[in-house]
């Protein structure tokens, strides 16, 4: 009930001659929220539940056959005159309990009232249903029956020794995932592929099967009932579903969060056996089934069942955890009354909260919840677009409509036709018609700051790259990493047996041919020419193998700090030749190279850059000036740096076919930056960072405008 009462109302003649009570079949549990005592009311037969405090329900098992409204209400007021209900909050009270199906008129009601509140709240039911039509609930059967057969079962499946189970194979599946990492990457890759469409959905049946049964099971094991199974459209996928909602009379929160998380254990659960069984397996259809089931099992757990923002598993245990119940709608009713209590005046309202950290608990969830939701469903769209371009055309233009124009249109009706308002109403429609033109003016006639940003890498304006010209073994490091070098000095310095083999090899060679030579030329002149060819060929060997001796001695072709690669660092690692060694860089100059995708690129050559700057990954705090920049005009597709790109955590889409990291997924435009030097920067060849480059400024509907339109060219080529 409401914490200020409203003792009087003008429309207690409606109700005050009804003869009313609660169905025989309504039965009542006293349950504790938030440290407060409060009574749940359970109509088996429909499965409608209704929350009472402790005044509220005294009011109501007060009512009977016997008993008019209107006395029993004297009767609570004689009784108890400063906590019992007053006459507007009975009545709310009433309809309430009438719309939860939870009341017997015993005298004949105002039956054309009555059918009004049925025929709105049919709608409210059609309109839900119309607004959450990516999520349909078809009712099939009742498994009550089987269910309670299997209680021995159940009994052992929810227990310390479920529980130690559940954990030993989890952890295990954790390190053999871990093993296998790579693999589970990239045959990720193909998981949307349509030739998987199959064996994906195949999974989805299966892994939400046993989601809602272990929901049925751990709801039976505490004593609740399961009267509902049926399947669920979801995004129109039939799936299974079961409805547990019994377990919302149970006293102990903790049994209500296993209940939730049952399902989440479950799926957890079956990823782990999928895990072991895909590591197992060879390729083959099996294999791909394995793998299936564990992302499944795993990424629709985190991203929809467990995420409390979302009206599925994660948000029944958070309402049970912060033990606030109906939490999605009483932090629509907060919301509201926040917007009518301060910025419409209404101040004989009453708060639907009690205490500081309800309040926050819901102000936060009201807000996140709300654009969690948005973002969640334009993503669904994104996607089902991408496969059925007018189903996701379809599914924008309902989502429109049930999401934007119908709540507009109610919003506006409520302002206007709302009996909460009728002494403030100037004030709030003028509340209401300031906010409009302000969202008007932003969206439309205020300019806001337009830039674009794009990643990329610093490097020296000079530096040179050093390879190996000849394999061998790293066998001594000349200069330390760090140190200033000269053009010519030695840098380091590597071994290689074969070459010091074969030269001594040819050297005795060269050898026997000199003494050939010289028989040849007492004893048969005829063979003097092929040995002196021979040992001219010899010759240039000795002078070639040489060349590789003293090319094992790696020099410097410019000045500037050496940084020897990882590989240089290791004594004794074996580089084969044209591996990477290191550079030198000269660190008086330095330019910034930046990947700017195809959707930016447009403004690059026709807006006009007001303002440009680099901020420095570790040091983004302080902000590099640009002395001039230089945009190549024509497509890329192999970055300057793979530190930019997927391979090397970077943020733009490199192809999975090149093992170097650098060939990019779509082509890109080069931005390169000379940039000037700032005393509390310091400049590192090969660090990441980011250019933004500011535009004049634009209203923000001209900014929507274009990222729609660059969406659609980019998605659908429209």
């Amino acid at each position: 009930m409401a914490d200020t009462k409203r003792t009087f109302s003008e429309s207690w003649h409606k109700v005050a001659s009804y003869r009313i009570s609660l169905f025989p079949t309504v039965e009542v549990r006293k349950q504790y929220f938030r440290g407060q005592e409060y009574y749940v009311l359970n109509n088996p037969f429909n499965n409608q539940f209704f929350k009472l405090s402790p005044d509220a329900y005294d009011f109501v098992a007060r009512l009977g056959p016997k008993k008019t409204v209107e006395s029993v209400w004297e009767e609570c007021i004689k009784r108890a005159p400063d906590s019992a209900p007053g006459q507007e909050d009975v009545i709310q009270l009433l309809i309430q309990l009438y719309n939860a199906n939870l009341l017997y008129f015993h005298s004949r009601p105002d039956t054309t009232k009555f059918f009004e509140r049925y025929t709105r709240r049919k709608q409210k039911e059609l309109q839900s249903k119309l607004m959450s039509i990516l999520f349909m609930r078809l009712p099939l059967f009742d498994p009550d029956r089987l269910l309670k057969s299997l209680q021995p079962l159940w009994l052992f499946i929810v227990s310390p020794l479920g529980a130690i189970v559940w954990l030993v194979v989890v952890g295990a599946a954790g390190k053999v995932f871990i093993d296998n990492w790579s693999e589970a990457f990239n045959q990720m890759q193909g998981i949307l592929a349509p030739g998987n469409f199959f064996l994906l959905y195949a999974a989805l049946v299966i892994i939400k099967a046993f989601h809602e049964i272990s929901h049925a099971v751990v709801c039976r094991r505490f004593g609740g009932e399961v009267h509902t199974l049926g399947v669920m459209l979801l995004i129109f996928t039939p799936l299974p579903y079961m409805d547990a909602t019994s377990s919302w009379t149970f006293r102990s929160r903790w049994h209500r969060m296993l209940v939730g998380a049952a399902g989440i254990l479950i799926e957890i659960f079956f990823a782990a056996l999928a895990v072991i069984a895909w590591a197992n397996t060879g390729q083959g259809l099996l294999h791909s089934l394995l793998y299936n089931i564990m992302f499944i099992a795993s990424v629709s757990t985190f991203l929809f069942n467990a995420n409390p923002l979302l009206r599925f598993d994660g948000y029944y245990i958070l309402s049970d955890l912060l033990d606030i119940p109906n939490l999605h709608t009483r932090s629509k009713d907060y919301l509201r009354y926040l917007m009518e209590k301060y910025a419409f005046g209404c101040h004989d309202i009453y708060s639907p909260v009690q205490g500081v950290n309800e309040s926050i608990s819901l102000l936060i969830f009201g807000v996140l919840s709300f654009i969690y939701r948005i973002i969640i469903f334009a993503g669904i769209i994104l996607f089902i677009a991408d496969k059925f371009l007018l189903l996701g055309l379809l599914m924008a233009l309902i989502g429109i409509i049930s999401w934007l124009i119908v709540p507009i249109f109610r919003f506006f009706t409520y302002l206007i036709s709302s009996p909460k308002f009728y002494r403030n109403r100037v004030r709030v429609l003028t509340i209401s018609s300031l906010f409009l033109a302000f969202i008007v003016s932003l969206l439309l006639f205020i300019p806001i700051n337009d830039s674009i940003q794009a990643p990329g890498i610093i490097e020296a304006r000079r530096f040179q790259k050093i390879f190996s010209d000849n394999p061998g073994y790293v066998d001594k490091l000349l200069v330390p990493a760090g140190t200033f070098v000269n053009s010519g000095d030695m840098l380091l310095k590597l071994n290689s047996k074969d070459i010091e083999y074969e030269l001594a090899s040819t050297e005795l060679q060269r050898k026997e041919t000199l003494i050939m030579i010289k028989q040849a030329r007492n004893v048969k002149v005829v063979d003097l020419p092929p040995l002196i060819k021979r040992l001219e060929k010899i010759d240039k060997d000795i002078m070639d193998l040489k060349g590789r001796k003293d090319a094992l001695f790696i020099k410097s072709r410019h000045s500037g700090i050496w940084q020897p690669s990882e590989d240089a660092r290791l004594i004794g690692r074996w580089i084969d030749r044209g591996d990477y060694l290191g550079d030198v860089i000269d660190l008086s100059e330095f330019l910034f190279s930046a990947a700017v995708s195809q959707k930016d690129a447009a403004r690059l050559f026709h807006g006009k850059v007001q303002t440009i700057d680099v901020r420095i990954k570790g040091q983004a705090q302080h902000e590099l000036s640009v002395k001039h920049y230089q945009v190549i005009p024509f497509e890329q597709s192999k970055l300057p740096s793979m530190a930019i790109g997927w391979t090397g955590g970077g943020q733009i889409a490199t192809s999975m076919k090149d093992n170097t990291g650098l060939l990019t997924q779509e082509p890109f435009f080069l931005i390169i930056a000379k940039l000037e030097k700032n005393k509390d920067v310091l400049l590192f060849h090969g660090r990441s960072g980011r250019i933004k480059m500011g535009f004049p400024p634009k209203p923000i509907c001209f900014q929507l405008y274009r990222s729609t339109k660059q969406l659609f060219q980019k998605r659908y080529q429209l």
